[in-house]
């Protein structure tokens, strides 16, 4: 089946479960024209439709190949890339002054989430270039800027990250890539990098790789990284193309999923180095490179997002054509759909409430980190950025498990059939697999949740947003609609899980680390299913009061069951995150017996 962008949907959760038009009302957006926003996704999903959706089982099943050191990309995939180029879509939110569009991050956001719901192996190869696009406007030089920036914006060069060593990989302190300083105020690069997403392909003339290396001279650990651009080819000083760099793919991988998406092995050396331009300072590589990693992993998680709404619009077109068993009290002739029958919609109502839960997180994500640099007071900006924090490691990790969770029950849907490569809902399920696991593991974001982002100023982020989603359950509960069900009490009882849960790990976090360690994991699952509740809560309330996404009962109906299905789940997860510690601390004596 092809894919529709949920235009509506995404609408609402953009402008009121995210509260893009509130901040665009306050002012925090300048004179950006808020109107704009449904043309321009209107737009994204025709594009998504008509050119990528058809690509992806193509991307899948020809794969890449890899020949003389270069990559060729699946059929028809350089054509898209260039009508993709055309369109102006990778320009989006990038910078006016290098001819970008300047439209904000949420707008792109919501793009992200259409791109890779359409052809995610396709999508995934802008997504990095925006983040190359981020670390290069903050901490490149006006020179490396003047040279890269306008291309990299246009997308008529794309970006690569490279961090992964087979030494290195979560520890990226353990890196070994070696760069020289050259009399010329360039540097030599000399190493190999692995998992190195769209490392080399034919979609475009010039890759602009971003890689990190150590000096001679650099302290040990992440203290002594530092980030060079490298380009696939160099640039002569009038803007043309000169010799190739010395930077070459000499391997891909065999993956499990995103078989268009090429994985490569990146050797830098064989001919005296890799001519490389410093960005930043030396030895604060790790401050430039999280610029980028902290926009990719808000991107992936849009990944998530992605995947699990083309997993449910296939399992639900499927659920309505296949005919199998009879309704309980049925009299007609014949065989029924199979979205009669209670387990079937029980599935289908799991899989569109998670899926609409993880992508307000996403666009809330977008939408603080907007804010934290386009208003105007100083305090606004200062508590955005802090709130943007916050969440971008819930955003990470709950929507990419929540995309492997909603493909996983696309399968399911489709019985037998889903097992069968022909349907499509087995390559959803493997594609989504790998979300969960680069741009840092999901283990590694709960981490970065309990031991920075919830520790940040004692905890003021995380109870200034409990505060607001105590607010929208107030609203539930005063609305009196029977609709809601128990949704109201429901959602209370969770807020009161999670903010116990954050007292105890704030204690544990200085006074027992490893207690805290061990309910990390847990912690983001309940924290991300109390914020995803109330934010579909809130996006209900909206629907009801404005009526501009259409029938209100369908997000009432979402929000109440994802408040009793999933919500639910925040007690048992506050025990696991307090009562877990001394058995995961205890393991050993299970695991090295």
């Amino acid at each position: 089946m092809t894919y529709r962008a949920p235009i509506n949907d995404i609408l609402l959760a953009l402008n009121h479960g995210a509260g893009l038009k509130p901040a665009v009302q306050a002012g925090h957006y300048g004179d950006f024209d808020g109107d704009i926003t449904a043309a321009v996704l209107e737009e994204a999903g025709k594009f998504a439709s008509d050119v990528l959706a058809p690509l992806n089982t193509v991307g899948d099943e020809h794969g890449i190949k890899l020949a003389d050191n270069k990559v060729t990309t699946a059929p028809g995939w350089p054509d898209a890339y260039q009508r993709w180029i055309a369109g102006g879509w990778n320009a989006v939110s990038g910078p006016e002054d290098f001819g970008g569009q300047g439209l904000p991050l949420a707008i792109n956001a919501a793009c992200t989430e259409i791109w890779s719901a359409s052809n995610i192996a396709f999508g995934l190869c802008p997504l990095l270039t925006l983040s190359a696009i981020e670390a290069l406007d903050a901490h490149g030089s006006e020179e490396l800027k003047k040279i890269y920036l306008e291309k990299l914006v246009s997308g008529e060069w794309t970006g690569t990250m490279q961090l992964t060593e087979p030494q290195a990989g979560s520890d990226v302190g353990a890196l070994r890539t070696r760069a020289e300083r050259a009399p010329d105020g360039s540097y030599r690069i000399n190493g190999t990098k692995i998992f190195i997403t769209y490392g080399d392909h034919d979609m475009t003339d010039n890759i602009v790789h971003f890689v990190l290396a150590r000096l001679p001279d650099a302290p040990a650990g992440t203290k002594g990284i530092s980030l060079f651009l490298i380009p696939k080819f160099l640039v002569n000083a009038d803007g043309s193309l000169g010799a190739q760099n010395d930077i070459y793919p000499s391997g891909v991988e065999h993956k499990l999923g995103m078989h268009a998406s090429p994985t490569c092995t990146m050797t830098m050396g064989d001919k005296g180095g890799a001519i490389g331009y410093l960005i930043g300072e030396e030895n604060r590589g790790m401050l430039c490179m999280f610029t980028m990693m902290n926009q990719a992993r808000l991107g992936v998680g849009l990944e998530g997002v992605g995947i699990a709404d083309r997993a449910y619009q296939q399992a639900l077109a499927y659920a309505q054509e296949r005919r199998q068993g009879r309704a309980v009290g049925s009299k007609g002739d014949g065989m029924d759909a199979i979205i009669v029958h209670p387990d079937v919609k029980r599935m289908l109502l799991q899989m569109r409430a998670m899926t609409a839960a993880a992508r307000t997180i996403c666009y809330a994500t977008a939408v603080a980190l907007d804010v934290s640099v386009r208003a105007k007071d100083a305090k606004v900006r200062a508590d955005a950025a802090a709130r943007g924090a916050l969440l971008t490691p819930i955003a990470k990790a709950f929507s990419t498990d929540i995309g492997n969770e909603v493909a996983y029950l696309g399968v399911q849907v489709h019985g037998g059939m889903g097992f069968i490569e022909e349907t499509g809902a087995a390559q959803h399920y493997r594609d989504a697999r790998i979300t969960s696991i680069y741009e840092g593991t999901n283990g590694i974001q709960s981490i970065d949740l309990v031991t920075r982002k919830l520790a940040a100023n004692g905890g003021a982020s995380v109870w200034a947003l409990i505060d607001e989603l105590s607010g929208i359950v107030k609203q539930v509960e005063a609305s009196n609609d029977p609709a809601f069900g128990t949704t109201g009490a429901k959602l209370r009882d969770a807020l009161g899980s999670l903010e116990r849960s954050s007292k105890w790990l704030l204690e544990k976090v200085a006074s027992a680390p490893n207690d805290a360690l061990a309910g990390a994991t847990p912690y983001l699952r309940l924290f991300g299913s109390t914020l995803g509740g109330c934010m579909l809560a809130g996006e209900a309330l909206a629907a009801k009061s404005n009526g501009e996404a259409g029938d209100p009962h369908r997000y009432v109906t979402l929000a109440r069951f994802f408040a009793e299905n999933i919500s639910v789940q925040a007690t048992s997860l506050e025990k696991t995150v307090i009562d877990s510690a001394d058995a995961v601390n205890g393991a050993d004596a299970v695991l090295l017996a």
